[in-house]
């Protein structure tokens, strides 16, 4: 009976001619996905993720990978093996590989196939010996009001995320086998919470690096950083609309836009108090110095107060009066100011 080989460059979606970065980002892209505790009772995708652990464990050591490119062209057809030079007179064939290759187990599985051709004993299903990377760098997005951005804030997040597992210390194995645990990848998921300090200035975009709160390393190499990508909400009163400045539409009553009035505008930090000039007209945008958005680098942006004329929803009938005697004294027509044709 033929043996039938894995495509190993197939099951992590890779090329032969793929570096070694792209192996590793490949793996860790399947892993996150096959991953068992990513989905809990789904035998296809235990069995994928452990396909795509045995293609890494290989390809992910310079020298594993070199002999199993010099398996020959016909390993991806699925024909008789040929070994490569000096394996001469190995017995492959139905009976399985292990003493052909001197493993003294007699009929066992591809993986320690490799495993006694390469010289090497799994450490799990994870990287070969001395295999050490540095963990992943993780994205988060975290969600801030306009004042906690303004004004800067201590925020306890909480984020799910891969941790060493704790039964194999990240090794992907125990007591020679495949950590039950984590099945091999050296990680299990769980939360963590810790403090975060958001500086003020900050705005949408910004990126915030925690170092070392990533995914950890494999053997003991270093963690990786968390990025926090900053979002702010929208704000009931004021709308952004630029880098640093906020507009806000006060409501001015006829009266104060005609006579002109002072008024407490909001601001960012309380508020401010500002002269609304007699015969100002709806839409008009008054500005407010300095009590914008605070900036990274020191001082504050402007806040622009878009002047917006009401009228009371209900009018007492001492109100109707007023105004109706300011109608029949008043000569002006708002439709004089339209553009002539």
């Amino acid at each position: 009976m033929a043996v039938k080989f894995k495509d190993y460059y197939d099951l992590l979606g890779t090329s032969k001619a793929a570096t070694e970065d792209d192996i590793r980002k490949a793996y860790r892209s399947l892993a996150r996905k096959y991953h068992p505790d990513v989905n809990p009772g789904d035998k296809s995708a235990e069995e994928k993720f452990k396909d795509i652990n045995e293609a890494y464990e290989v390809l992910s050591d310079p020298d594993k990978r070199k002999r199993y490119d010099q398996l020959g062209p016909n390993w991806k057809a699925g024909s008789d093996f040929t070994p490569p030079p000096g394996w001469q007179g190995a017995n492959v064939g139905s009976d399985g590989f292990g003493d052909g290759f001197g493993t003294g187990q007699g009929s066992t599985d591809f993986s320690d196939f490799f495993g006694s051709l390469f010289g090497s004993t799994r450490r799990g299903a994870r990287a070969g010996a001395g295999f050490r990377t540095r963990g992943e760098d993780v994205d988060a997005e975290i969600t801030l009001t306009l004042e906690e951005a303004h004004r800067g804030i201590t925020r306890s997040v909480t984020l799910r995320r891969n941790e060493p597992c704790p039964t194999c210390n990240g090794s992907g194995s125990k007591d020679g086998k495949t950590c039950p645990t984590c099945r091999g990848s050296g990680t299990v998921r769980r939360d963590k919470s810790f403090d975060v300090t958001i500086p003020a200035g900050v705005r949408t975009g910004s990126v915030i690096r925690l170092a070392g709160q990533g995914d950890p390393g494999t053997d003991g190499a270093p963690t990786g950083d968390l990025f926090l990508h900053v979002r702010i909400e929208p704000h009931p009163l004021f709308e952004i609309i630029s880098e640093d400045d906020i507009q806000i539409e006060l409501p001015v009553s006829p009266w104060e836009a005609a006579l002109g009035a002072g008024i407490n505008v909001p601001t960012l930090d309380g508020t401010a108090e500002m002269k609304i000039p007699a015969g100002t007209q709806g839409g008009k945008r008054l500005r407010l110095r300095g009590k914008g958005l605070n900036k990274r680098q020191g001082g504050s942006g402007d806040e622009y107060v878009k002047v917006k004329i009401v009228i009371p929803p209900r009018l007492t009938a001492r109100e109707k009066e007023l105004f109706g005697k300011l109608a029949a004294e008043s000569h002006f027509d708002p439709r004089d100011l339209l553009p002539r044709r």
